[in-house]
């Protein structure tokens, strides 16, 4: 039986988007089933509008450039890019919170990424957790 994993997205700022793709693509290559919660920060950055150019960093304390030329420098793709390729290589399924989705634009899918497959309560979330054999807050 293949492990579980819940990773929740709370931040929008571009390190920390960019640590979760890389922990999900660790999962899929590990052959786990991914849930991927977007929370407040997460679904504003995967908002359809948003997406493709979020580079703020969400720490204070990061030099936006410096950040920004050391992922070019280490070849890091741009943290959008993980989650495609875990959406299409693995068992990984995106849910955007129902509420974070209304404080930002609507609670419908289409008004985010493709990658998003469902709105749901924070009950889903909850009950994920339980689930799971790890959960990652980012």
């Amino acid at each position: 039986m293949a492990k579980k994993m819940v990773l929740a997205l709370a931040s929008s700022g571009v390190e920390k988007l960019t640590v979760g793709g890389i922990i999900l693509s660790g999962a899929v290559a590990q052959d786990m089933e991914i849930k991927v919660f977007l929370l407040l920060g997460g679904a504003y950055a995967f908002r359809k509008n948003v997406a493709e150019k979020v580079q703020e960093p969400g720490e204070a304390h990061y030099d936006k450039e410096e950040l920004l030329s050391g992922f070019q420098r280490a070849n890091v793709p741009y943290w959008l890019d993980y989650y495609k390729q875990a959406k299409e290589l693995g068992n990984v399924t995106f849910y955007l919170c129902g509420t974070a989705g209304k404080i930002w634009v609507s609670d419908k899918p289409e008004d985010f990424v493709d990658l998003v497959d469902e709105v749901c309560g924070i009950g889903e979330y909850i009950s994920s957790i339980e689930e799971a054999d790890f959960h990652i807050i980012i």
